[in-house]
């Protein structure tokens, strides 16, 4: 787990979207602190501090409010309609010993054996979801691909896991493929539908040719 960065925080005083919307042009990010049975408390977080924090790989903060210290895990970010702007935080009281059930981010190593026979990587989760202890909580998970061959498919429960770890996601969940570009593959299609067409219709036309011909003859 990367190292415990301490954020600024304070006291959100009114709630609603104009407090929000002037809160953010203070460079300030509402968020609510949850938990461990205790009331959720309204908090505004710097919104650059935590941002920097959590793109470096940061999901464990603690914070100092009004004297009492919480260690907080990162449960949910939400976005403006554009998906570009975080607007608010969800965070969770945690003891650092506690197991959580958390997603983590999979970093792929290696190349995948099939890209050397015209495939190509299509990752279907960035993701995963464990169940480990706060402390153990990583950056991301390593996912070794080097034995992935074509038209083949990763699946969860195949990716290895540190020790005291435990799947959460379906083991069956396809994360990570290997297959032929799509466009090649529609193309090559197209091509055999045509060349299928061609030999159908030079099939067809001396028969008609033959047909006529008989008509011709028995009129006569």
């Amino acid at each position: 787990m990367p190292e415990t960065v301490v954020l600024k925080a304070g006291i959100r005083e009114q709630s609603g979207t104009k407090s929000s919307v002037a809160l953010r042009q203070q460079g300030k990010l509402p968020a609510v602190v949850y938990g461990h049975k205790k009331e959720p408390v309204s908090i505004t977080l710097d919104e650059r501090e935590f941002l920097d924090s959590l793109h470096h790989g940061n999901r464990i903060f603690d914070i100092d409010l009004a004297g009492a210290k919480d260690t907080l895990l990162v449960k949910d970010i939400q976005y403006d309609y554009l998906g570009d702007t975080v607007i608010h935080a969800d965070l969770m009281r945690v003891d650092l010993n506690e197991r959580v059930k958390v997603e983590v981010m999979i970093k792929l190593v290696g190349t995948a054996a099939g890209t050397h026979m015209g495939g190509i990587i299509e990752e279907i989760m960035n993701r995963i979801e464990v169940e480990c202890a706060v402390r153990d909580i990583p950056e991301f998970l390593p996912v070794d691909i080097k034995g992935l061959e074509l038209d083949k498919t990763l699946r969860a429960a195949e990716i290895e896991l540190p020790a005291g770890f435990v799947l959460v996601t379906d083991p069956n969940a396809g994360v990570i493929g290997c297959h032929e570009p799509k466009a090649i593959v529609a193309e090559e299609d197209a091509a055999e539908a045509a060349e299928g067409a061609e030999v159908a219709e030079g099939a067809t036309e001396p028969e008609v040719i033959t047909e006529k011909k008989e008509e011709e003859e028995s009129s006569k």
